[in-house]
């Protein structure tokens, strides 16, 4: 009887630490929806002054916790601008829809509260330009176009709930500038977008 009674009450210990120990984890998988704006530096040569205009677009994103410090990110985002090249001859223009994939590491830092998770991230992926082929939009010849980008940047979670957050982001993303294939708006600059966004957040 003794046996017994003891046996249930480490038996009951054991399974409120199990209980507690799954209430304060944060589940590992989360998927977000971000508006974003995009910010391209200018970029100059001796042949060409590239500008591309400002833009909005949307980021949706995957994301895999390892650990409480570790993360993958998978995102993809897309927005349209006009890429304006102006060179002695004239202003030659390149409207396009951009299509961004990236793969980055995320390292959520130490200083997090109960409900503020500050994290910083780095990764690579491409950078995808369609022109639009839209009357007076497009230079003739211009091709879809693809760029390697290098991404960088970091953001705050507040979570309103254990399942859903509010995001705050910034990534930037550094590439060289596209040409479409189009030799007239070769430069061989690099340039780099800078990326603010603010979203919802879904963990499960």
């Amino acid at each position: 009887m003794k046996f017994r009674s003891i046996a249930t009450v480490v038996f009951g210990v054991f399974f409120m630490f199990i209980s507690g120990a799954r209430a304060d984890e944060r589940s590992t998988q989360e998927i977000g929806v971000q508006g974003t704006g995009l910010f391209t530096k200018d970029s100059s040569s001796n042949v060409l002054n590239q500008h591309s205009t400002n833009s909005g677009g949307i980021l949706v994103s995957y994301r895999h916790h390892f650990n409480r410090w570790f993360a993958a990110d998978v995102s993809y985002g897309w927005n349209r601008d006009t890429q304006q090249n102006i060179s002695s001859s004239g202003s030659l223009n390149v409207q396009s829809n951009v299509h961004q994939t990236t793969v980055a590491g995320v390292v959520n830092l130490p200083w997090r509260t109960a409900r503020f998770n500050p994290y910083v991230l780095a990764g690579t992926g491409a950078l995808v330009f369609a022109p639009t082929q839209s009357a007076g939009a497009t230079v003739p010849g211009a091709g879809n176009q693809a760029k390697a980008t290098f991404v960088y940047g970091g953001g705050v979670d507040y979570d309103f709930t254990r399942h859903f957050s509010f995001r705050l982001q910034y990534r930037g993303l550094v590439y060289g500038r596209p040409d479409f294939g189009v030799n007239a708006l070769r430069s061989g600059l690099t340039t780099n977008t800078a990326q603010p966004s603010a979203g919802v957040i879904y963990r499960f």
